[in-house]
Protein backbone atom coordinates (compact mmCIF):
# COMPACT_ATOMS: atom_id res chain seq x y z
CA UNK A 1 0.00 0.00 0.00
CA UNK A 2 1.30 3.49 -0.89
CA UNK A 3 1.71 5.25 2.44
CA UNK A 4 0.26 8.45 0.93
CA UNK A 5 -2.98 6.72 -0.05
CA UNK A 6 -6.04 6.85 2.18
CA UNK A 7 -6.23 3.33 3.68
CA UNK A 8 -9.86 3.54 4.74
CA UNK A 9 -13.25 4.19 3.15
CA UNK A 10 -13.57 7.40 5.17
CA UNK A 11 -12.95 10.65 3.30
CA UNK A 12 -10.15 12.74 4.87
CA UNK A 13 -12.47 15.76 4.90
CA UNK A 14 -15.13 13.79 6.78
CA UNK A 15 -12.63 12.52 9.34
CA UNK A 16 -11.42 16.09 9.84
CA UNK A 17 -14.86 17.58 10.50
CA UNK A 18 -15.64 18.95 13.95
CA UNK A 19 -19.01 17.16 13.93
CA UNK A 20 -17.37 13.79 13.43
CA UNK A 21 -14.81 14.67 16.09
CA UNK A 22 -17.61 15.20 18.61
CA UNK A 23 -19.34 12.00 17.50
CA UNK A 24 -16.16 10.00 18.04
CA UNK A 25 -15.62 11.56 21.43
CA UNK A 26 -19.16 10.95 22.65
CA UNK A 27 -20.24 7.74 20.93
CA UNK A 28 -17.25 5.49 20.21
CA UNK A 29 -16.34 2.76 22.70
CA UNK A 30 -12.71 1.76 22.41
CA UNK A 31 -11.73 -1.92 22.64
CA UNK A 32 -9.70 -3.20 25.57
CA UNK A 33 -6.76 -5.54 25.05
CA UNK A 34 -7.23 -8.52 27.39
CA UNK A 35 -4.45 -10.61 28.90
CA UNK A 36 -5.73 -13.66 27.08
CA UNK A 37 -5.34 -11.88 23.74
CA UNK A 38 -1.58 -11.37 23.91
CA UNK A 39 1.56 -12.88 25.41
CA UNK A 40 4.00 -10.14 26.41
CA UNK A 41 6.05 -12.11 28.93
CA UNK A 42 9.21 -12.01 26.82
CA UNK A 43 8.59 -8.55 25.33
CA UNK A 44 10.39 -5.27 25.99
CA UNK A 45 8.67 -1.91 25.65
CA UNK A 46 9.84 1.70 25.80
CA UNK A 47 7.32 4.43 26.61
CA UNK A 48 8.44 8.04 26.33
CA UNK A 49 6.53 10.34 28.63
CA UNK A 50 5.63 7.22 30.58
CA UNK A 51 5.64 8.95 33.95
CA UNK A 52 2.31 10.76 33.52
CA UNK A 53 -0.94 11.02 31.61
CA UNK A 54 -1.59 8.75 28.66
CA UNK A 55 1.97 7.45 28.68
CA UNK A 56 1.64 6.29 32.26
CA UNK A 57 -1.74 4.68 31.62
CA UNK A 58 -0.23 2.85 28.66
CA UNK A 59 2.48 1.58 31.02
CA UNK A 60 -0.23 0.41 33.43
CA UNK A 61 -1.96 -1.52 30.67
CA UNK A 62 1.25 -3.13 29.41
CA UNK A 63 2.27 -4.14 32.93
CA UNK A 64 -1.18 -5.59 33.62
CA UNK A 65 -0.88 -7.57 30.37
CA UNK A 66 2.25 -9.23 31.75
CA UNK A 67 4.97 -7.30 29.90
CA UNK A 68 8.45 -8.66 30.54
CA UNK A 69 10.46 -5.43 30.60
CA UNK A 70 9.47 -1.76 30.56
CA UNK A 71 11.65 1.31 30.09
CA UNK A 72 9.97 4.53 31.19
CA UNK A 73 11.63 7.45 29.39
CA UNK A 74 11.11 10.63 31.39
CA UNK A 75 12.52 14.16 31.44
CA UNK A 76 12.01 14.31 35.20
CA UNK A 77 13.67 11.23 36.66
CA UNK A 78 12.10 11.72 40.10
CA UNK A 79 8.63 11.60 38.55
CA UNK A 80 9.71 8.61 36.52
CA UNK A 81 10.77 6.81 39.68
CA UNK A 82 7.44 7.66 41.33
CA UNK A 83 5.64 6.15 38.33
CA UNK A 84 7.82 3.05 38.60
CA UNK A 85 6.96 2.63 42.28
CA UNK A 86 3.25 2.92 41.53
CA UNK A 87 3.51 0.33 38.77
CA UNK A 88 5.53 -2.06 40.92
CA UNK A 89 2.88 -1.83 43.64
CA UNK A 90 0.18 -3.18 41.33
CA UNK A 91 -1.12 -6.70 41.96
CA UNK A 92 0.80 -9.53 40.34
CA UNK A 93 3.33 -7.21 38.70
CA UNK A 94 6.17 -9.25 37.25
CA UNK A 95 7.52 -6.62 34.88
CA UNK A 96 11.12 -5.47 35.20
CA UNK A 97 10.84 -1.68 35.16
CA UNK A 98 13.58 0.88 34.57
CA UNK A 99 13.55 4.67 34.34
CA UNK A 100 15.79 6.35 31.78
CA UNK A 101 16.30 10.07 31.30
CA UNK A 102 15.13 11.59 28.02
CA UNK A 103 14.74 15.31 27.37
CA UNK A 104 13.19 15.98 23.96
CA UNK A 105 14.32 19.57 24.24
CA UNK A 106 17.89 18.38 23.72
CA UNK A 107 19.38 16.59 20.73
CA UNK A 108 22.25 15.45 22.95
CA UNK A 109 19.77 13.76 25.27
CA UNK A 110 18.09 12.00 22.34
CA UNK A 111 21.43 10.70 21.07
CA UNK A 112 22.48 9.54 24.54
CA UNK A 113 19.15 7.76 24.97
CA UNK A 114 19.58 5.87 21.70
CA UNK A 115 23.08 4.82 22.79
CA UNK A 116 21.53 3.37 25.92
CA UNK A 117 18.89 1.51 23.90
CA UNK A 118 21.79 -0.30 22.23
CA UNK A 119 22.45 -2.05 25.56
CA UNK A 120 19.08 -3.83 25.45
CA UNK A 121 18.80 -7.33 24.02
CA UNK A 122 15.91 -6.19 21.87
CA UNK A 123 12.91 -3.87 21.77
CA UNK A 124 9.48 -5.08 20.69
CA UNK A 125 7.41 -1.94 21.05
CA UNK A 126 7.98 1.79 21.47
CA UNK A 127 5.29 4.31 22.38
CA UNK A 128 6.37 7.89 21.70
CA UNK A 129 3.85 9.76 23.84
CA UNK A 130 6.04 12.60 25.13
CA UNK A 131 4.83 15.95 23.80
CA UNK A 132 4.14 19.50 24.94
CA UNK A 133 1.51 22.22 24.57
CA UNK A 134 2.96 25.64 25.35
CA UNK A 135 0.82 28.77 25.55
CA UNK A 136 3.67 31.24 25.03
CA UNK A 137 6.11 31.55 22.16
CA UNK A 138 9.38 30.11 23.39
CA UNK A 139 12.62 29.40 21.58
CA UNK A 140 14.61 26.35 22.62
CA UNK A 141 17.89 27.56 24.13
CA UNK A 142 19.92 24.78 22.52
CA UNK A 143 18.46 24.42 19.03
CA UNK A 144 16.99 27.92 18.57
CA UNK A 145 13.73 26.47 17.25
CA UNK A 146 10.25 27.16 18.59
CA UNK A 147 9.70 24.80 21.49
CA UNK A 148 6.56 22.96 20.37
CA UNK A 149 8.05 22.27 16.95
CA UNK A 150 11.26 21.13 18.64
CA UNK A 151 9.70 18.72 21.13
CA UNK A 152 6.68 17.47 19.22
CA UNK A 153 8.35 17.16 15.85
CA UNK A 154 12.10 17.60 15.42
CA UNK A 155 13.39 15.68 18.44
CA UNK A 156 10.85 12.90 17.96
CA UNK A 157 11.87 12.67 14.30
CA UNK A 158 15.53 12.36 15.33
CA UNK A 159 14.66 9.73 17.93
CA UNK A 160 12.73 7.67 15.38
CA UNK A 161 15.47 7.79 12.76
CA UNK A 162 18.32 6.96 15.14
CA UNK A 163 16.41 4.04 16.63
CA UNK A 164 15.86 2.34 13.26
CA UNK A 165 19.31 0.74 12.77
CA UNK A 166 19.36 -0.31 16.43
CA UNK A 167 15.98 -2.00 16.14
CA UNK A 168 16.92 -3.67 12.89
CA UNK A 169 20.17 -5.03 14.34
CA UNK A 170 18.44 -6.33 17.46
CA UNK A 171 15.44 -7.90 15.74
CA UNK A 172 14.94 -11.36 17.19
CA UNK A 173 14.86 -14.30 14.78
CA UNK A 174 11.33 -15.34 13.96
CA UNK A 175 9.84 -12.29 15.71
CA UNK A 176 7.99 -9.38 14.08
CA UNK A 177 9.70 -6.03 13.63
CA UNK A 178 9.44 -3.45 16.40
CA UNK A 179 6.23 -1.43 16.53
CA UNK A 180 6.77 2.32 16.94
CA UNK A 181 3.54 4.12 17.86
CA UNK A 182 3.99 7.88 17.64
CA UNK A 183 1.14 9.71 19.37
CA UNK A 184 -0.60 12.12 17.01
CA UNK A 185 -3.88 14.04 16.95
CA UNK A 186 -6.92 14.81 14.82
CA UNK A 187 -6.00 18.47 15.32
CA UNK A 188 -3.39 18.02 12.58
CA UNK A 189 -6.30 18.30 10.14
CA UNK A 190 -7.31 21.64 11.65
CA UNK A 191 -3.96 23.37 11.14
CA UNK A 192 -4.02 26.41 8.86
CA UNK A 193 -0.26 26.00 8.47
CA UNK A 194 0.34 29.41 6.88
CA UNK A 195 4.08 28.91 7.31
CA UNK A 196 4.09 26.47 4.38
CA UNK A 197 4.15 29.40 1.94
CA UNK A 198 7.51 30.69 3.18
CA UNK A 199 10.91 29.92 1.68
CA UNK A 200 11.75 27.80 4.72
CA UNK A 201 9.06 26.07 6.76
CA UNK A 202 11.18 25.75 9.90
CA UNK A 203 12.45 29.33 9.65
CA UNK A 204 8.88 30.62 9.37
CA UNK A 205 7.86 28.56 12.41
CA UNK A 206 10.71 30.12 14.38
CA UNK A 207 9.30 33.63 13.95
CA UNK A 208 7.31 34.97 16.94
CA UNK A 209 4.91 37.02 14.84
CA UNK A 210 1.50 35.43 14.43
CA UNK A 211 2.15 32.68 16.99
CA UNK A 212 -1.06 31.21 18.40
CA UNK A 213 -0.63 28.25 20.70
CA UNK A 214 -3.51 26.03 19.54
CA UNK A 215 -2.67 26.60 15.88
CA UNK A 216 0.99 25.82 16.56
CA UNK A 217 0.12 22.58 18.36
CA UNK A 218 -2.05 21.52 15.41
CA UNK A 219 0.75 22.39 13.00
CA UNK A 220 3.33 20.43 14.99
CA UNK A 221 1.14 17.33 14.68
CA UNK A 222 0.67 17.91 10.94
CA UNK A 223 4.45 18.09 10.52
CA UNK A 224 4.66 14.63 12.09
CA UNK A 225 2.15 13.23 9.58
CA UNK A 226 4.01 14.68 6.61
CA UNK A 227 7.30 13.36 7.98
CA UNK A 228 6.07 9.82 8.64
CA UNK A 229 4.71 9.50 5.10
CA UNK A 230 8.13 10.42 3.70
CA UNK A 231 9.99 8.25 6.21
CA UNK A 232 7.95 5.16 5.38
CA UNK A 233 8.53 5.64 1.67
CA UNK A 234 12.19 5.07 2.44
CA UNK A 235 12.10 2.52 5.26
CA UNK A 236 10.11 -0.72 5.02
CA UNK A 237 8.08 -2.43 7.72
CA UNK A 238 10.74 -5.13 7.94
CA UNK A 239 12.97 -2.63 9.79
CA UNK A 240 10.26 -1.23 12.06
CA UNK A 241 6.54 -0.60 11.76
CA UNK A 242 6.01 3.11 12.31
CA UNK A 243 2.42 4.21 12.89
CA UNK A 244 0.76 7.40 14.06
CA UNK A 245 -1.96 6.95 16.67
CA UNK A 246 -4.66 9.36 17.81
CA UNK A 247 -5.86 8.77 21.40
CA UNK A 248 -8.58 11.39 21.11
CA UNK A 249 -9.27 14.36 23.37
CA UNK A 250 -8.60 13.22 26.95
CA UNK A 251 -8.88 14.73 30.38
CA UNK A 252 -6.18 14.02 32.94
CA UNK A 253 -3.38 13.97 30.35
CA UNK A 254 -1.67 17.10 31.75
CA UNK A 255 -0.96 18.18 28.17
CA UNK A 256 -2.83 21.47 28.65
CA UNK A 257 -1.52 22.17 32.15
CA UNK A 258 -0.03 25.52 31.10
CA UNK A 259 -3.38 26.87 29.90
CA UNK A 260 -4.60 29.06 32.74
CA UNK A 261 -7.21 31.73 33.44
CA UNK A 262 -10.69 31.67 31.97
CA UNK A 263 -9.58 29.67 28.94
CA UNK A 264 -8.04 27.02 31.16
CA UNK A 265 -11.20 26.82 33.25
CA UNK A 266 -13.44 26.45 30.21
CA UNK A 267 -11.10 23.86 28.72
CA UNK A 268 -11.21 21.82 31.92
CA UNK A 269 -15.02 21.78 31.85
CA UNK A 270 -15.14 20.84 28.16
CA UNK A 271 -12.67 18.03 28.77
CA UNK A 272 -14.89 16.55 31.45
CA UNK A 273 -17.94 16.76 29.20
CA UNK A 274 -16.57 15.28 25.98
CA UNK A 275 -13.13 14.03 26.96
CA UNK A 276 -12.02 10.44 27.29
CA UNK A 277 -10.39 9.24 30.46
CA UNK A 278 -6.61 8.69 30.36
CA UNK A 279 -7.27 4.96 30.61
CA UNK A 280 -9.55 5.07 27.55
CA UNK A 281 -7.14 7.16 25.54
CA UNK A 282 -4.25 4.87 26.43
CA UNK A 283 -6.14 1.90 25.02
CA UNK A 284 -5.38 3.28 21.57
CA UNK A 285 -1.64 3.32 22.32
CA UNK A 286 -1.63 -0.22 23.69
CA UNK A 287 -3.71 -1.39 20.74
CA UNK A 288 -1.27 0.20 18.28
CA UNK A 289 1.73 -1.78 19.51
CA UNK A 290 0.15 -5.17 20.25
CA UNK A 291 -2.71 -5.70 17.80
CA UNK A 292 -1.61 -4.47 14.39
CA UNK A 293 0.81 -5.75 11.77
CA UNK A 294 2.74 -4.42 8.80
CA UNK A 295 -0.43 -3.03 7.23
CA UNK A 296 -0.32 0.04 9.50
CA UNK A 297 3.23 1.04 8.50
CA UNK A 298 3.23 4.73 7.63
CA UNK A 299 -0.45 5.02 8.48
CA UNK A 300 -2.69 6.64 11.09
CA UNK A 301 -4.84 4.88 13.66
CA UNK A 302 -7.91 6.53 15.16
CA UNK A 303 -10.30 4.70 17.50
CA UNK A 304 -8.00 1.66 17.01
CA UNK A 305 -8.77 1.55 13.27
CA UNK A 306 -7.01 2.76 10.14
CA UNK A 307 -8.19 6.28 9.41
CA UNK A 308 -7.11 9.01 6.98
CA UNK A 309 -4.62 11.65 8.03
CA UNK A 310 -5.17 15.36 7.44
CA UNK A 311 -6.62 16.11 3.97
CA UNK A 312 -3.46 18.03 3.01
CA UNK A 313 -1.41 14.81 3.17
CA UNK A 314 -3.31 13.36 0.19
CA UNK A 315 -3.21 16.49 -1.97
CA UNK A 316 -0.62 17.43 -4.59
CA UNK A 317 0.29 20.49 -2.55
CA UNK A 318 0.81 18.29 0.50
CA UNK A 319 3.21 16.04 -1.40
CA UNK A 320 5.35 19.04 -2.35
CA UNK A 321 5.28 20.36 1.21
CA UNK A 322 6.22 16.95 2.58
CA UNK A 323 9.23 16.80 0.26
CA UNK A 324 10.32 20.30 1.28
CA UNK A 325 9.86 19.53 4.97
CA UNK A 326 11.82 16.31 4.58
CA UNK A 327 14.73 18.17 2.96
CA UNK A 328 14.73 20.80 5.73
CA UNK A 329 14.55 18.13 8.42
CA UNK A 330 17.47 16.21 6.92
CA UNK A 331 19.50 19.44 6.87
CA UNK A 332 18.54 20.27 10.47
CA UNK A 333 19.55 16.81 11.69
CA UNK A 334 22.66 16.55 9.52
CA UNK A 335 24.88 16.61 12.63
CA UNK A 336 23.56 13.12 13.47
CA UNK A 337 24.26 11.82 9.93
CA UNK A 338 20.60 10.93 9.52
CA UNK A 339 20.76 10.48 5.75
CA UNK A 340 23.55 7.93 6.15
CA UNK A 341 21.53 6.22 8.87
CA UNK A 342 18.49 6.00 6.60
CA UNK A 343 20.58 4.79 3.68
CA UNK A 344 21.75 1.94 5.88
CA UNK A 345 18.23 0.75 6.69
CA UNK A 346 16.43 1.71 3.50
CA UNK A 347 15.08 -0.93 1.15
Amino acid sequence: MDVAMNPSNVKPSDEASKVNFLRRQMCVTLPTVLSGDVDLADKTAIVTGGNAGLGFQCCVQLVDLGLGRLVIAARNEAKGQAAKEELCARKHTKTTIEVWWLDLGSYDSVQAFVERVKTLDGVDMIVQSAAMFGVDFKVNDKTKHEEMVQVNYLSNALLTILLLPVLRAKKRAGKPATRIAWVNSETAAWAQFKERSGESILAELDKPGGFEYLERYCTSKLLCQLFVVELCRRVSASTAVVVLVNPGFCWGSRLHRDVGGVVGGVLAVVKRIIGRSPEEGARTLTDAVVRHGDEVHGQYLGDCKLKPMAPLVYQAEGAKIAEALWAETMAELEFAHVEEVLAGVGE
